[in-house]
């Protein structure tokens, strides 16, 4: 042994005083550099950085073999002792492995499998996403698989640290216990500054930890930053159709678009006070807005509060010093689901496609010997009031102006928790357009539900009776379903695709491809239209036979070789053109 006469605690405090991270080297314009971790070492440091990573080598080696004999120190807790943290093990697992028999396994949970079944050394597994999303139960089916006398399942509270954790490792270690769980992680305030101690000791040693927590941003920065190329990483957040309609039972596309996004049981299933929020995420305005709150805006501001004490806020430390930050967080989720919601209203009511839902109800209307209510009234003023009405609803009473640099932050964090994805629109002889998609489809629907019946109640529509603004409400909510369904199916298209193919919107200077899916490698592409109804109209599939967008379709990305329209209708062909049902297409990819 190198170091004999120190104890683990002392040998650890030096480990955590090192640099972490492998070194490699660069040839940058012919001349050798050295990286850390990624990050460039100056040529003058180069010696010292190379000392210090051999004396971490060093202690690594030295605490694997005090961990691989079991061996105690002499300030770790003794065998009767009971642990600092909420430690469950051996036969107590059993209730926790018995409460999760009746649940499916989600598709990811292979990977964790995986992990605990391979030979991997030196690295902790990660679990992590927004609340709902299964973590937990994800956990407790990983244990229902192992010998429960090896396996600890480590429940973390606020008050615990990262001390009290390390002496609960050493305890579970010398004990002989290989699989250790740590739940809710993330609620330590020191985890993130010093989370390498769980790879660079117990790891190393062939101790195979899983990490879970709710402040799954917190993750990002100790996967970056302290786990350095020392993790396997599973991402939970993001709940395709298939798997959604497969784990629940469920085979309607509306329902994932009214609720998807979490599932309907979650952490709470057992018996969390921390996380005490009941019943679906999205079930209405409030739960959603709970839901934001705890699940998002919080978990941005506990990371960077906990990361380097709060060094990484940026432009955001005004909006964090004035306790605005998790306000400016919602709002600024909230003006992208307005803005949304706006698109949709222009374009719902200036459409002539006959699928539209505007369109449906003047179809219904005369049928039923009535106007409709784009007939009765002024419909240029009603889509006025309701941008005004949607302007108003973005000025806040903030003492602290949010700026450009503050969107711009919040959303990087949100495409960090997998919350928001990019896919951009492109166009016909101009440049990308922004197209930002909502992974949690339940979340967009449900604000855009509780503002179309806010605005309903604005002085501006009382001439209205309560039957033509509920009319107006459903041919709106229609809109919206149409959307999402679109970003939906474009989404998930653009997840599942290989490499080589990509699936995006294509934007003409009058209409547009709902869905190209372009093959660089065989020069072909087919082309998608995505309506929310179970009807046939020849407007559907107008832009698909147009032979001047199809040329120039095929001018920049090749050959077309299939039409399809995707709709809630049975499969068909009509006049050349393929429709397939759209819950079918989802549940095939």
């Amino acid at each position: 042994m190198y170091f004999s006469d120190r104890s683990r605690e002392e040998l650890i405090r030096e480990l955590e005083s090192l640099p972490k991270g492998n070194i490699t080297y660069k040839n940058i314009r012919g001349a050798k550099r050295m990286y850390l971790g990624g990050k460039y070492i100056k040529a003058a440091d180069e010696l010292a950085i190379m000392s210090q990573i051999e004396r971490r080598n060093r202690i690594e080696a030295e605490l694997k073999e005090q961990l691989s004999g079991n061996v105690l120190s002499e300030s770790a807790p003794s065998f009767g002792v009971g642990y600092q943290t909420n430690v469950i093990c051996g036969n107590r697992l059993q209730d926790y492995v018995d409460s999760v028999k009746m649940y499916k396994r989600r598709e990811c949970f292979s990977s964790l499998s995986a992990f605990l079944d391979s030979d991997i050394s030196g690295k902790v597994c990660l679990v992590y996403g927004l609340r709902r999303t299964g973590k937990t139960i994800m956990i407790f089916q990983a244990i229902s698989d192992l010998d429960l006398s090896k396996a600890a399942y480590i429940k973390i509270m606020p008050s615990d640290n990262m001390s009290m954790l390390n002496r609960d490792l050493m305890t579970l270690s010398g004990r002989g216990y290989k699989y250790v769980f740590i739940d809710e992680i993330t609620l330590m305030s020191d985890f993130i500054d010093s989370a390498s101690l769980l790879s660079d000791v117990y790891a190393m040693s062939g101790m195979k930890i899983v990490l879970a927590g709710t402040d799954s941003l917190g993750f990002v920065f100790s996967k970056d930053e302290e786990l350095y190329d020392r993790t396997v990483t599973i991402h939970t957040t993001f709940i395709p159709f298939r798997e959604y309609s497969s784990l629940l039972g469920i085979n309607d596309i509306d329902e994932y678009i009214r609720y998807g996004g979490t599932f309907r049981v979650g952490e709470t299933d057992f018996d969390d006070p921390l996380l005490n929020d009941e019943g679906i995420s999205f079930r209405d305005d409030e739960t959603t807005r709970r839901y934001i709150d705890t699940a998002i805006a919080r978990n941005i501001q506990h990371s960077l509060a906990c990361y380097k004490d709060g060094e990484h806020f940026r432009h955001l430390v005004d909006l964090y010093e004035a306790d605005e930050l998790t306000n400016a967080v919602n709002r600024i989720i909230e003006d992208m689901n307005n803005r949304f919601l706006a698109s949709v209203i222009t374009r719902g009511f200036k459409s002539h496609d006959l699928g539209s839902a505007a369109q449906i109800d003047r179809k219904r209307a005369a049928a039923e010997n009535r106007l409709s209510i784009l007939d009765e009234a002024d419909i240029s003023g009603v889509i006025a009031r309701f941008m005004e009405i949607l302007d108003i609803k973005n000025k806040d009473d903030l003492t602290v102006k949010i700026t450009d640099d503050h969107v711009s932050e919040i959303k990087e964090y949100l495409r960090l928790l997998d919350l928001i994805v990019d896919c951009p629109s492109e166009g016909i002889g101009c440049s990308p357009v922004e197209h930002i998609i909502f992974t949690q489809p339940g979340m967009r629907y449900c604000q855009a539900q509780a503002l179309v019946y806010s605005i309903m109640k604005d002085e501006a529509f009382k001439k209205f009776s309560i039957l033509e603004k509920d009319r107006l409400c459903n041919m709106i909510l229609e809109e919206v379903k149409g959307r999402m369904l679109e970003d939906i199916v474009l989404l998930e298209t653009q997840k599942r695709l290989p490499r080589g193919k990509r699936a995006f919107k294509l934007i003409f200077a009058v209409g547009e491809f709902d869905m190209v899916i372009a093959d660089e490698k065989t020069l072909t592409c087919e082309i998608f239209e995505i309506k929310h109804t179970e009807n046939v109209f020849a407007d559907q599939y107008k832009n698909m036979v147009d032979e001047e967008k199809c040329l120039l379709t095929e001018h920049d990305f090749g050959t077309i070789t299939n039409k399809t329209v995707l709709y809630r209708g049975e499969d068909t062909v009509v006049d050349g053109i393929n429709y397939v049902n759209v819950t079918g297409y989802l549940a095939k990819l």
